[in-house]
């Protein structure tokens, strides 16, 4: 029988903590999604300022790098460089910003941010995942 990584609460708690820390040393209002390796929700923070809509996002972003088991970026570079065909994929976060956690090769969760620019997205998802890798 294989075994596999998974993301525990204590660890969901350390993503969130250094993500948040991330985000508020650079001023950036957001919401920050951890998930499951099936992208079941663990976790989510919205911090204060961040808009209304950036928790759907961000845990959208979060499921869709976990069932894609890469970084969401990938899915908005396929659309961009003209598979619109992708769009009709049963995903919803197909923006950057989603981020998976990596143990050993193995997908264990990810992390989806939402409320700022792409790559700040993606630079906070990663600084949160530093924490536990």
């Amino acid at each position: 029988m294989k075994t596999k990584p998974v993301l525990t609460l204590t660890d969901v708690n350390a993503i969130l903590d250094a993500a948040q820390k991330e985000a508020e040393a650079n001023g950036w209002a957001v919401t920050i999604a951890v998930a499951d390796d099936g992208g079941h929700l663990l976790g989510l923070r919205r911090l204060d300022g961040a808009a209304p809509m950036t928790p759907d996002v961000a845990t959208q972003k979060a499921r869709s790098a976990a069932l894609g088991r890469k970084e969401t970026q990938v899915f908005e570079e396929m659309i961009n460089g003209g598979r619109n065909a992708f769009l009709s994929a049963p995903l919803s976060g197909l923006l950057t910003g989603g981020v998976p956690v990596l143990v050993d090769g193995e997908v264990a969760g990810t992390v989806g941010v939402s409320g700022v620019k792409p790559d700040q997205d993606v630079q906070v998802a990663k600084a949160g995942i530093a924490a536990v890798a």
